[in-house]
């Protein structure tokens, strides 16, 4: 396979991702080699080494990757005069990137382990700047009164724990234990959580 033009290394190092991201979304670390990506991927497996190095770093990646996505998904709700308005806006765009990058997700938050390949997880900044993108959401919440004061990293924590448990249910299909279970269960007890707060 000859080598890509430098213009298209970019588009190569995504399908890399994603194809690893599919891999172990679906067949899980033992199915993902160096062959089997690139072959997926349509590249060669110097193409491997080329954009990462070794197969951990793949992996981390992928985690990191993850979280690039969600930022850029929760960014993309932009703010209103309405704080509390804007969270329960923040979180549909946290499940909708759920639901979007299901593997991704996986790997991101440890359903499909990245430590078993050696990796060491995804880029702690990025991962650190999805947590700080909702403690922002909250402390504005808390600044218009719509909160009350306080620390907003353990509501942030609080308000997350929620919203992912139930990401996770519902990509599992474990959430229909009710019926419409996005009203009944997902938005009302963000709702519940946030009057507990009010």
């Amino acid at each position: 396979m000859s080598s890509p033009a430098p213009t298209d290394q970019p588009e190569i190092r995504r399908r890399l991702i994603e194809e690893a991201a599919r891999i172990l979304g679906e067949e899980g670390p033992s199915a993902l080699s160096v062959r089997r990506l690139a072959a997926g991927a349509g590249t060669s497996t110097m193409a491997v080494y080329t954009h990462f190095g070794r197969m951990s770093a793949v992996v981390d990646e992928v985690a990191t990757e993850g979280f690039r996505r969600l930022i850029d998904r929760v960014d993309a709700v932009g703010l209103t005069a309405d704080p509390l308005a804007d969270l329960r806006r923040m979180a549909g765009a946290y499940r909708e990137n759920a639901l979007a990058n299901r593997h991704l997700y996986g790997v991101m938050f440890g359903a499909v382990s990245v430590r078993g390949l050696g990796g060491d997880g995804p880029d702690e900044e990025v991962s650190r700047a999805a947590f700080e993108q909702l403690v922002a959401a909250i402390a504005r919440a808390q600044d218009a009164g719509g909160l009350r004061p306080g620390d907003p990293a353990p509501v942030a924590a609080q308000f997350w724990s929620a919203l992912h448990g139930y990401v996770m249910l519902e990509l599992a299909g474990m959430d229909q234990v009710v019926d419409d279970p996005e009203h009944t269960v997902l938005w009302s007890m963000l709702a519940n959580l946030l009057s507990a707060l009010s």
